[in-house]
């Protein structure tokens, strides 16, 4: 019989405490910029909290919920399937960036749960063919559904996509899959990615931005491919985010310039409440601030393997493993751009950054993560 489990306080805490942290660093970040823009410094605070009240919601629904109703090809398809509707939609809607549903003063990114519905769709179809996982009446509905999906997602936020890639991965990993069939999917996105990235002129020119410039150079002295590059407006110093980033890390040192007190975001550093928002944790709270984020992740991984290991039903297993993984992955992501580790990306920092969509997504998942940590016996 497997180990009867009880509500995770450790998990549901370190929620908690991520999301009211959120929430006091959104003020931080955003209230100088709304307060000239606007004419209002808590324009964005109030905005997030009223996004954290339904997000919350969602959880506790998620959470009282037995995870087992959710197995089932209702669930699995029918999530996804809305999600690839909206982002069909958008891409009309939005004709500029392909990533708003708007209605009204109030809008929706269609992306952002594409995450918790990818992983429903996983856990249920690895545990339905987990013991003919390497045929290919299995590899071939998997490739299509999570090929497709990506596929879609990549059209507004190659970001968010590599994400599903990479979860997607990892349960497949863990469920058995013949290392053989991943290089032909490395392969497969070797040959897909080049594409994606000419797809948008300024992906290429944040690319460009991140290496060094000298190779560039060599192969097209004429500067054609740099010039083409920057023909969006969106790239003409792809660069200038990061740079300020990295200043308001070096400037917060060990112990920070204390909260409130950071410089970046009086407009040097955009999207300081969205997407750069652990710039200005580490400039304000220092090297502890930031460690101190990246551990309550480590501790969603934990929590997430840590019943991986310890239920026994394998959908919710796989749903463990899919929904710590999802979420830990965007946020390592996240931080590497802010740490110019890697290639600027616009996607938030989970529970941490400005949005609603992205807060909903989130404690949506958890909530089924807390709802197999209670209900599994």
């Amino acid at each position: 019989m497997a180990q009867q489990l009880k509500t995770d306080r450790t998990l549901f805490l370190t929620v908690v405490a991520m999301v009211c942290f959120g929430l006091v660093m959104v003020y931080s970040a955003s209230s100088v910029m709304a307060e000239m823009r606007f004419q209002d410094s808590n324009r964005f605070l109030f905005r997030q909290m009223g996004w954290a009240v339904a997000s919350f919601i969602a959880l506790m629904y998620f959470k009282r919920k037995d995870y087992r109703s959710l197995r089932g090809p209702t669930w699995a398809f029918a999530p996804l399937g809305l999600v690839m509707a909206l982002l069909v939609v958008v891409y009309f809607a939005d004709r500029s960036a392909h990533r708003w549903l708007r209605f009204g003063s109030i809008g929706i990114q269609p992306s952002e749960f594409a995450r918790p519905a990818l992983v429903i769709f996983l856990a249920w179809f690895v545990t339905r063919r987990a013991h003919v996982i390497n045929t290919r009446h299995t590899l071939a509905p998997a490739a299509l559904a999570l090929g497709v999906l990506a596929a879609v997602v990549t059209v507004a936020d190659l970001g968010t996509a590599a994400v599903l890639v990479c979860t997607g991965a990892a349960v497949f990993y863990v469920a058995g899959l013949d290392k053989r069939y991943f290089l032909v999917a490395f392969g497969a996105c070797v040959l897909v990615l080049p594409v994606a990235i000419l797809s948008k002129p300024y992906r290429l020119h944040r690319i460009i931005g991140y290496l060094d410039q000298s190779w560039l150079d060599k192969i097209d002295p004429a500067g054609r491919i740099n010039a083409w590059a920057s023909q969006s407006l969106a790239a003409k110093d792809s660069g200038y985010q990061v740079r300020q980033s990295k200043i308001a890390v070096g400037a917060g040192g060990a112990l920070g310039l204390g909260l409130m007190q950071g410089r970046q975001k009086h407009m040097y550093l955009p999207e300081a409440h969205n997407d750069f928002i652990y710039a200005v944790i580490s400039e304000e709270l220092g090297l502890w601030g930031a460690t101190a984020v990246l551990a309550a992740y480590i501790v969603i991984l934990w929590r997430g393997f840590r019943l991986y290991w310890l239920v026994h039903d394998d959908f919710g297993r796989y749903l463990a493993l899919g929904v710590s993984t999802v979420i830990v992955c965007q946020a390592l992501m996240n931080i590497s751009v802010v740490l110019d580790l890697a290639p600027t990306k616009g996607f938030p920092l989970p529970m941490i950054s400005y949005g609603g969509s992205s807060l909903l997504s989130t404690l949506s998942s958890l909530g089924i993560l807390m709802s197999v940590s209670e209900h599994a016996g």
